[in-house]
């Protein structure tokens, strides 16, 4: 990741400013996941090694590469690589966007390429699912898949369960994103909604032996949400999605379908999703090789190298994101005030993902409107920046992937005649920042470990 595309209108402004892109550079640089892919996964001859077990490729009569997420490009490349010529072919689904002509070009003949949307799915979804689970269904026991799990992989790969229409999804998935459910919720009723989650994936590949990398985009790692774990056992049930719905109180706006299947399943009429003890889950190895930990901690280290005093406040950051601005902001004013918890000049990184209840409809992320949050009390810190930035490059349905804020924002934003107030009140954050030069606008980074915001005083 070159640092120039990360400078915005202020960090250009700012004689730290340079010295912060640099920062969000090596975070990203630190996630990259070809490079994540090789250091967990090597060949020695007849033998390969994913993280400390070691798989006999003589074994095998056919090795496979299954991939779905925003990652699942380069990840692809970088297993195609170390398997070599034991390849015998394969399917990966990315978010449209997320393809370069030199990741096809290095995965051709065997691998092929496909897009889909997200984060609603969409037809295109629906038939690279269709295709990879046609291939899974006709593997046995000496074949062997690589199954490269990324964020985003929940809405790009997609099997409808029966009775389910793709609309019903995307309804669905609008109304949980409306509500502020968390991924998690979100993705345990896709986990019982559709016939690839919830380890419904190694359940059609059995009895194949696999081997899951995953790139984590979820706070905490927890491989049952990771794109609704297709690979893993599912340790919710048809009444603990029921039980979403209900908390959030949109049954309502529930398809009539998704509540029937939900229903059914909670009388025992349909069949849970894979627990642990399944068999079909007997030959599968889970391995995380990226998360936001590692990007948090790269931040961490180039921020000392300049010459920032550090910490790493957390990397569990959840909640309503207008709230966390609030927070991270006054987090700064004690640094300008106090010199506390750390010392000016100070950088202080936190990891995670927030979510956003939808009041209006303007445009904007998460990211973004962390960021519009913290203006009003960032005035009050001086010498204070606040920066909010999803890792994947992209923060809600934008070209950005979120927001700059110091302490000269809320006199700039009122020399422009921009209210704040209306702008949160109709969730708006993207003219806001647009109209100040503020977006971060990297472009696809091709990797996703959530969000990584920093506080930094000088």
């Amino acid at each position: 990741m070159n640092p120039e595309r990360l400078l915005t209108a202020t960090l250009r402004e700012l004689p730290h400013g340079a010295a912060v892109a640099r920062i969000l550079a090596a975070a990203i640089a630190a996630v990259e996941p070809g490079a994540a892919v090789r250091r967990f996964l090597r060949r020695e001859g007849e033998t390969l090694v994913a993280g400390d077990v070691a798989y006999d490729l003589s074994a095998f009569d056919r090795v496979w590469i299954i991939g779905a997420g925003k990652a699942g490009a380069p990840m692809a490349v970088a297993a195609a690589e170390i398997v070599g010529e034991r390849l015998t072919g394969g399917m990966v689904v990315v978010k449209e966007g997320h393809l370069t002509a030199d990741h096809v070009a290095a995965l051709q003949p065997q691998v092929e390429l496909l897009e889909a949307g997200h984060p609603l799915p969409d037809a295109r979804g629906v038939a690279a699912g269709e295709r990879i689970a046609t291939l899974l269904t006709q593997l046995g026991e000496r074949d062997l898949v690589l199954a490269l799990i990324s964020g985003g992989g929940s809405a790009l790969l997609t099997r409808p369960a029966p009775g389910i229409r793709l609309d019903d999804l995307q309804r669905l998935t609008e109304v949980l994103l409306a509500c502020g459910a968390s991924i998690n919720e979100i993705n345990t009723l896709r986990r019982h909604l559709d016939t690839l989650k919830g380890g419904g994936l190694a359940r059609l590949a059995a009895p194949a032996t696999i081997i899951t990398l995953v790139l984590s985009d979820v706070v905490g790692d927890p491989l049952d949400v990771i794109a609704s774990g297709p690979t893993v056992a599912d340790p919710t049930t048809f009444a603990d999605a029921l039980d979403v719905l209900e908390r959030y109180n949109v049954l309502d706006q529930t398809p009539v379908a998704i509540l029937r299947r939900l229903e059914s399943g909670v009388r025992g009429e349909i069949a849970e999703t894979p627990k642990p003890g399944d068999p079909a889950l007997a030959r599968v190895g889970n391995l995380i090789i990226g998360s936001n930990r590692l990007a948090a901690e790269a931040a961490l280290a180039a921020a000392q190298r300049e010459g920032f005093n550090t910490l790493i406040l957390t990397t569990f950051l959840q909640g309503e994101a207008r709230v966390v601005g609030r927070v991270l902001a006054a987090i700064a004013r004690e640094i300008a005030g106090n010199n506390r918890p750390i010392g000016r000049p100070a950088c202080v990184i936190a990891g995670g993902e927030t979510t956003v209840t939808l009041r209006g409809d303007g445009r904007g992320g998460r990211n973004q409107e962390l960021a519009l949050a913290a203006v009003a009390d960032l005035a009050a810190a001086p010498g204070a920046l606040l920066v909010a930035l999803a890792t994947d490059g992209g923060d809600g349905p934008t070209d950005a992937a979120g927001a700059v804020v110091s302490a000269a924002t809320l006199p700039r934003a009122r020399d422009l005649g921009l209210d704040i107030a209306a702008a949160l009140a109709r969730n708006d954050s993207y003219p806001f920042f647009d109209a100040l030069g503020d977006l971060l606008r990297p472009g696809s980074t091709h990797t996703n470990v959530n969000d990584l915001a920093l506080v930094v005083v000088v």
